[in-house]
């Protein structure tokens, strides 16, 4: 079982929810839901036919029970996407990206380069200073960034 760098109870729940949405939402990913200033909940979600602002009010509605904790805000990923999980990494090997760790890589937090590689356990960056594998485990959070 490959672990999810940044599957959260949160986003566990906000996938459920939309899962249960309905039919026009079954192809709905999360890629990311995050607590952003301990009241507004960010969600992040791509369709394989791009994100609409009609496919972002269905989301909307289908997390209405989550407004009573959270503003709301569902949105696309737009050009910098978070990326987290490993599928997404194998999608955009070849494409600048910046990681950011838990810590566990030295004394740096932060590499951006070329994605050159996503297993199933690491992702492989050609950045600063040379080429850097960076477990799942130790990614706390990454995008991919403008060409």
């Amino acid at each position: 079982m490959t672990s999810e760098p940044h599957t959260t109870p949160l986003q566990s729940d906000v996938e459920r929810r939309l899962a249960e949405g309905g039919p026009e939402l079954g192809d709905v990913e999360v890629l990311l839901a995050e607590v952003v200033g301990g009241r507004r909940l960010r969600v992040f979600i791509d369709h394989p036919d791009g994100v609409t602002l009609a496919l972002c009010e269905r989301a909307s509605l289908a997390l209405n029970e989550l407004r009573e904790r959270y503003s709301l805000e569902v949105s696309s990923p737009g050009a910098e996407r978070p990326l987290t999980k490993p599928a997404h990494f194998s999608r955009f090997v070849g494409r600048r990206v910046r990681v950011r760790t838990r810590g566990a890589q030295s004394t740096r937090h932060s590499f951006t380069g070329e994605l050159v590689a996503a297993s199933e356990r690491e992702v492989t960056l050609a950045a600063d200073g040379g080429v850097v594998a960076i477990p799942y485990a130790d990614i706390r959070r990454s995008n991919l960034l403008e060409e």
